[in-house]
């Protein structure tokens, strides 16, 4: 037993893919060894992944696999032999497939074992399998993990040596591979991939390696000959580690006043760019600060791979940091050149942002018109005035004085027009972002500019809300049109596919009606937001009120609560979202009461006595005290008289914590209720008084959640 290391050696792979290429090379390398009886339980997949190579270290992998007793069932005894105890051709010929010698019938027959099989006796065939090679296997093995690569998209070269026809026979993979690298402990594994045969040598760094090709003489001392001789930090998590000290270093070493902006879809790539990081700090000319920073910033990282500085308060500074592939003993001539790279990249979002700021954003609301937003749901002006419309709703709804009314109606008007920008058409993840500093340079003033900004958050979880009342309602607005425009015409969101960012969209409603406590009711939302579409849609409604009601039990399931807690919450479709956190918090204490059970469980049975009582009577049911007869049942009313009117205090009082606790006084009398009192009475009058005190009890135990659905 010992450890295997396998690379393949190639030209540079997609960076953007390039880590989990590794992880999944490792895993699945790891996992074909393991389904072969060649490593086992206790085997550790190390992943590797360089610009330049795919690598994976497997701990205890054996040079063969133990053989293997198989017990194969051949088929019923009077199938397989006849009246004399022979073989039929049945089995001699299933005997021959398998392998076992059939020259003498009656000694094969001798060699079958005999075992009951449910009702039949059947003949079994025992066997002892030859346990795979490792030479065997890995050659499995590689075609199979190959095969589950998740490649973003494949690539076909010719083969020049090795190969039938050179120059002619072609191989597929994300990128051609020039060694093929095999070694269980210091023996070469002989295996053959994508045209090329195993061996222990492989390439370093393009510039920088001490020697080429490089030797690897044991599968454990791969990492350390590539870091020793090759200049290569073959672990991408090791490269990434060291690229994040780096960074910190360099940032010190300017001053106590300057911050790395930190970015792991961006460390990740620049990880999967360089095989030896060395990280330089460059500069660029302070005029490009009157630019808004996030441009500059956006720019640096998504086109050039630098990493920004700025101060303790997040304010861009002149500065940026490169990490290079290469190591010379003067940089100068790599810092120049990546300041010279820089400068007409920042030059072009200065253009941007100047020509931008010629025109105001009031100016640029006919060009929506010329946009087409969807087919069947118009352009963007026309999805403008619906996002108007709506948030003029909204603010009804919220009796808004006439100020902010009006700011609401210009941010909903302007909150598009950036998209018409030179600066959002170059870098459209700035949209709403360059809306609002436009608003500011147009006067608008701060109110405005802020709610443009905002109108798109939260873009994803964790970010943050509209920072004011005039962005909420905007971005409430825009997520509403979106939701009701693409429910209206058929639109849904369908298993791991979501084009529209729909989910998205309705966990931004969520989250906004609770984090900011809005008194405004989900259902009288989508009421508000139909009329807007006219005839273009089919009123979404219900399936819309279904689809939030379903993200928002996700959403708190993933804060913690159980499934049960949800599940009595949401059961009664709270219109207030914002009271949704009180109630499971009320909820909560309530089942940690000793009497929750037993009163979960009356709850169940009350609910499913009405159901099964008649419609009708069930609906003119009433309480009568002068038709109490039983003791428990006539206690069972005082209690109520007493506790009830409390409880409906509390629940009114937005207490619900209380009002459930309140109500866990009943659990006796509701218990004496049910062991003696018949509630479906002969007498209809006795039988429509009891089932009125029953509906009357469950209504208000149920006002704060549907408490059967507690029940275990």
């Amino acid at each position: 037993m010992r450890n295997l290391l396998v690379e393949l050696f190639v030209e540079e792979l997609p960076p953007k893919a390039l880590k989990k290429l590794g992880d999944v090379f490792a895993a699945q390398l790891c996992e074909q060894l393991r389904t072969q009886g060649l490593a086992s339980s206790e085997s550790v997949a190390t992943p590797f992944a360089s610009p330049r190579r795919l690598a994976a270290h497997i701990t205890h992998v054996v040079a063969k696999a133990a053989d293997k007793a198989v017990q194969q069932k051949l088929m019923p005894v009077s199938v397989g032999l006849d009246a004399q105890g022979l073989a039929t051709p049945a089995l001699l010929k299933k005997l021959q497939a398998l392998g076992a010698d059939v020259s003498d019938p009656v000694f094969a027959v001798a060699a079958l074992r005999k075992a009951q099989d449910g009702k039949a006796e059947a003949l079994f065939y025992d066997s002892l399998v030859s346990g795979a090679t490792l030479d065997v296997g890995l050659q499995l093995a590689l075609v199979a993990a190959l095969a589950q690569l998740p490649i973003p998209k494949m690539m076909s070269y010719q083969l020049e040596t090795d190969c039938e026809l050179p120059g002619w026979s072609s191989v597929n993979f994300v990128r051609p591979v020039h060694c093929l690298l095999a070694l269980h402990g210091s023996t070469v594994v002989p295996v053959r991939l994508l045209g090329l045969r195993s061996g222990q040598v492989t390439q370093g760094h393009r510039f920088e390696a001490s020697m080429s090709p490089v030797e690897v003489a044991h599968a454990d001392d791969y990492a350390a000959t590539l870091l020793r001789d090759g200049a290569v930090i073959a672990s991408f998590s090791d490269r990434r580690f060291a690229i994040v000290q780096q960074l910190a270093q360099a940032a010190e070493r300017l001053g106590p006043g300057f911050e790395v902006l930190m970015d792991d879809a961006l460390l990740d790539e620049v990880t999967a760019l360089v095989e030896r990081p060395n990280v330089l700090t460059c500069a660029f000319d302070e005029q490009f600060l009157d630019v808004p920073q996030e441009c500059l910033i956006l720019t640096m990282k998504a086109n050039q791979k630098y990493f920004p500085l700025v101060d303790t308060h997040g304010k861009l500074k002149p500065k940026f940091l490169v990490v290079s592939n290469i190591s010379p003993a003067d940089a100068s001539l790599v810092i120049g050149g990546n300041e010279r790279v820089v400068r007409p990249r920042l030059a072009d979002a200065k253009f941007f942002f100047d020509q931008d700021c010629k025109k105001t954003l009031a100016s640029r609301v006919a060009g929506l018109d010329k946009v087409v937003y969807h087919n069947k749901l118009g352009t963007q002006g026309e999805r403008m005035a619906r996002v108007c419309a709506i948030a003029r709703s909204i603010a009804g709804l919220l009796a808004a004085p006439q100020s902010m009314l009006s700011a609401v109606e210009t941010a909903a008007r302007l909150a598009k027009t950036d998209l018409l920008t030179d600066m959002v058409g170059e870098f459209p993840e700035l949209q709403g972002i360059m809306g609002g500093y436009y608003a500011r340079h147009d006067g608008l003033g701060a109110d405005i500019a802020d709610a443009i900004e905002d109108h798109y958050k939260p873009r994803f979880a964790g970010d943050a809300l509209p920072r004011n009342l005039t962005g909420v309602v905007v971005a409430l607005a825009d997520k509403l049109e979106t939701l009701v425009g693409m429910f209206g015409i058929g639109n849904l969101p369908t298993g791991d596919k979501d084009p529209f960012a729909l989910r998205r969209h309705a966990l931004g409603v969520i989250r906004m009606l609770v984090e900011k406590d809005l008194a405004l009711d989900v259902p009288a939302l989508v009421a508000a937001a139909v009329p807007a579409f006219g005839d273009r849609i089919v009123n979404p409604a219900i399936a819309l009120l279904d689809f939030v009601y379903e993200r928002f039990a996700g959403a708190l399931r993933e804060q913690g609560y159980s499934p049960q807690e949800v599940d009595a919450v949401l059961a009664l479709r709270p219109q207030r979202l914002g009271n949704v956190p009180r109630r499971l918090a009320a909820v909560r204490a309530f089942a940690a009461l000793i009497e929750a059970p037993a009163l979960a469980a009356a709850n169940k049975r009350i609910g499913n006595i009405l159901k099964k009582a008649d419609a009708d009577a069930a609906a003119d049911a009433h309480v009568s005290e002068l038709l109490l007869q039983e003791t428990a049942e006539k206690a069972l009313f005082a209690a109520m008289q007493e506790t009830t009117p409390r409880a409906q205090a509390q629940f009114d009082a937005g207490d619900y914590t209380a009002a459930l606790q309140t109500l866990a006084a009943l659990r006796a009398p509701v218990d004496a209720f049910f062991d003696s009192v018949m509630v479906n009475a002969d007498a209809m009058d006795l039988r429509l008084n009891r089932l009125g005190l029953l509906k009357t009890l469950h209504q208000a135990m149920n006002q704060v959640a549907d408490l059967s659905r507690l029940v275990a």
